[in-house]
């Protein structure tokens, strides 16, 4: 099956502290999941879930500085 069939999105999630962390995903939900696999729970705490924008690649400089 192509990877085509499936798009995937970029996602920035806000965090407690004030920075953007930057995620990978069909949807919100799943690009959510792949970062509960690549951070501690500690790192996923300061996440909050339901503050985030759909970006694209070429909007990616824009927020560069603000990742955390």
């Amino acid at each position: 099956m192509s990877s085509f069939s499936n798009p995937h999105y970029m996602y920035l999630f806000e965090l407690k502290n004030g920075k953007q962390k930057l995620a990978y995903g069909r949807s919100p939900e799943d690009a959510l999941d792949i970062l509960r696999i690549r951070l501690t729970e500690e790192e996923m705490a300061q996440i909050i879930p339901d503050r985030y924008i759909k970006i694209n690649q070429r909007e990616l400089q824009k927020y560069v500085h603000n990742l955390g």
